[in-house]
C-alpha cells in the first residue's frame, strides 16, 4: 500500500482498522524524507526518534481503545514558530538557535491529546517575515513542483513537506497569507481561520493582531478535521473566542443557493492570464453547482499594502525587543557593556529582512510619526473591515487569487523587497479584517506549476468556504508534484 498516496483522513481510517500500524506509517514518511529532503529542505529540525517513540505509545492507546480521533496516530509536521517542549523551536533564526521551550503551545497540545504523531519542525521565513522562503538562517526551500521554484512563504517548509509527501499533514501561520499562498504556490489545501479560533498560546509572535494558526493537508476534508482538532477556547490566549468548533459537517457536495462576489479590483492588472483563466474556470464550475456570481467593486484594496506593512511591523518591532541575548537564545561572544551586548547580539542575531521590518516598525511608532502612520493604518485597517462588512452582506464569500503569479524562480524576489511586499495583495486585507480564508489548487500554469484559488468569508462563516471548496474538489482529484511520483 503506498501511504504517501493516503490523505490525513484515509490514513488515519486504514491505521483505527489495523490495515497500517503506526510505526509503519511513521517510518513511511520517515524513509520519504531520506529520499526528498536533501533536494527540498522542508525541514529545520527533525525527531525520527522521537517520532517512533511516540508511534508506539499512540499504537498502545489506539489498542487500548482510549483514542478516537480521526487524526489518531497520523504523522504531522509543525512550523518552526510554534513551541514544542522539549524540542528546539528557532523560528528559523540564529538568534532562537537552541531554544528549547518548556512548554508546548496549545494548537499542538490539542494535536497530541488526539493522538497526533509529530516527526519535526519546518523551515520558514525568518520571524515568518517573508513571501518565499528564502530567508530563513538555515537555508532556503524548494517547491516540489520544481525545485528552481520558491514553496512561497512564510509556511513555505509546511506545505513543501505536505507536497513532497514528507508528512501527512502539516501546521502552519498566517499573518498576511503565509498558509494561503505557499499552498497555492505548493499545490496544496489550506485554511486560515478567523481569528481567534485558534488558541496563538505559544505561537512566536510577528504581529500579534494578524497572526492565525491552521492547518494545511491534500485536501479540503483533512483541513476541516485538522482545524476541528486544533480550535480551542484557551484562557491563556486573551484573543481566542469561544465559539462552535464544527467544521467536518460542512463537507456537502452542494451550492444551491450560495451567492459568490468577484471583486474587480483582485482581476485587474497585475494578475498573471494563466492564474485568472483557471480561477474563472474554477467559478464556473461553482455556478454550474448552483452557485450565483456576481461581480463588484471592493473599495480599499490599495490601502491594505501600506496598511498592513505599517501595523505588522510596527507590532513585530515591539514583540522581537524580547530577542536581546539575555533571558534566551544567542548570545555574542564578545562585547563591552550591556548597550554593546543588546546591539551585536541584535545585528548578529537577526537576519536582512527581520531588520528591515524592525526599524520600519520602530520609525512608525516614534515620535512624530505615530499619529501619521500608524494611527492612520488603524483608521484604513477598520474602513477595510468595513468594506468587508458590506460586501458579506450581499454575498456568502468572495472569491480571489492567492497570489497575482505562480511561484517564482528562487533568488528573484529578495534582490526587490517592494515587489515581495506586492505579492501579499490579494491575502492581506484578509488578516486585517480577521476573516477566514481557504486556498485550493484549481489547475497549473503553462510551466506546470499549481495555481491556487483563495475563498473569502464572514468572521466564523468557514462552514460556507469550506463547503464550496469541498464541492468544487469532488471535480477533481489531488495531484502530486512528479518529483514524489517518481519516488526519488
Amino acid at each position: 500500500m503506498d501511504i504517501m498516496s493516503l490523505t490525513a483522513v484515509e490514513l488515519g481510517k486504514k491505521i483505527k482498522a489495523k490495515e497500517i500500524s503506526v510505526t509503519e506509517a511513521t517510518q513511511a514518511y520517515l524513509d520519504q524524507i531520506e529520499k526528498v529532503e536533501n533536494d527540498v529542505h522542508s525541514y529545520v529540525t527533525i525527531d525520527k526518534e522521537g517520532a517512533l517513540k511516540r508511534a508506539g505509545e499512540v499504537q498502545k492507546m489506539l489498542d487500548d481503545g482510549t483514542l478516537l480521533s480521526p487524526l489518531a496516530g497520523v504523522p504531522v509536521a509543525i512550523k518552526d514558530n510554534m513551541c514544542t517542549k522539549g524540542t528546539r523551536t528557532t523560528c528559523s533564526s540564529k538568534i532562537l538557535e537552541n531554544f528549547v521551550p518548556t512548554f508546548t503551545s496549545e494548537a499542538v497540545l490539542n494535536l497530541e491529546k488526539a493522538g497526533a504523531v509529530i516527526i519535526g519542525k519546518t523551515n520558514m521565513d525568518e520571524f515568518a517575515m517573508g513571501s518565499t522562503t528564502e530567508t530563513s538562517y538555515y537555508g532556503v526551500t524548494r517547491n516540489p513542483w520544481n525545485l528552481e521554484h520558491v514553496p512561497g512563504g512564510s509556511s513555505g517548509g509546511s506545505c513543501a513537506a505536505v507536497a513532497a509527501g514528507e508528512c501527512a499533514y502539516a501546521l502552519g501561520s498566517d499573518t498576511g497569507g503565509s498558509i494561503r499562498q505557499p499552498s497555492s504556490f505548493c499545490g496544496v489545501t489550506g485554511i486560515k481561520p478567523t481569528y481567534g479560533t485558534v488558541s496563538r498560546y505559544g505561537l512566536i509572535a510577528y504581529g500579534s493582531s494578524l497572526d492565525q494558526i491552521g492547518p494545511i493537508a491534500k485536501d479540503v476534508t483533512d483541513c476541516a478535521t485538522i482545524l476541528e482538532t486544533i480550535a480551542s477556547h484557551d484562557v491563556k490566549d486573551s484573543t481566542s473566542v469561544e465559539r462552535e468548533y464544527d467544521f467536518t459537517s460542512a463537507l456537502a457536495d452542494d451550492m444551491k443557493g450560495m451567492k459568490i462576489g468577484i471583486p474587480r479590483d483582485y482581476f485587474g492588472d497585475g494578475l498573471s492570464a494563466d492564474v485568472k483563466e483557471q480561477i474563472l474556470n474554477a467559478v464556473k464550475v461553482l455556478e454550474e453547482k448552483g452557485a450565483v456570481v456576481e461581480e463588484f467593486d471592493l473599495s480599499l484594496v490599495k490601502y491594505a499594502i501600506p496598511a498592513y506593512y505599517i501595523i505588522a511591523d510596527a507590532e513585530a518591532s515591539s514583540n522581537l525587543a524580547r530577542f536581546d541575548g539575555v533571558k534566551y537564545g544567542y548570545r555574542t561572544e564578545e562585547y563591552e557593556g550591556l548597550h554593546n551586548m543588546y546591539k551585536k547580539t541584535r545585528s548578529e542575531g537577526f537576519g536582512a529582512e527581520v531588520k528591515r521590518r524592525i526599524m520600519l516598525g520602530s520609525f512608525v511608532l516614534s515620535s512624530g510619526y505615530y499619529d501619521a502612520y500608524y494611527l492612520k493604518a488603524l483608521r484604513t485597517k477598520a474602513l477595510i473591515k468595513q468594506a468587508f462588512d458590506k460586501a458579506f452582506a450581499k454575498y456568502d464569500m468572495i472569491v480571489a487569487p492567492a497570489a497575482p503569479t505562480t511561484a517564482p524562480e528562487l533568488g528573484k524576489s529578495l534582490s526587490d523587497p517592494m515587489k515581495m511586499y506586492l505579492s501579499d495583495i490579494y491575502t492581506i486585507s484578509v488578516n486585517l479584517a480577521g476573516l477566514p480564508g481557504i486556498s485550493i489548487p484549481v489547475g497549473k500554469d503553462s510551466k506546470g506549476l499549481p495555481i491556487g484559488m483563495q475563498l473569502i468569508g464572514d468572521c466564523f462563516q468557514e462552514k460556507k468556504i469550506i463547503q464550496a471548496a469541498y464541492t468544487f474538489e469532488q471535480t477533481r482529484t489531488y495531484e502530486a508534484p512528479q518529483f514524489v511520483k517518481e519516488g526519488r
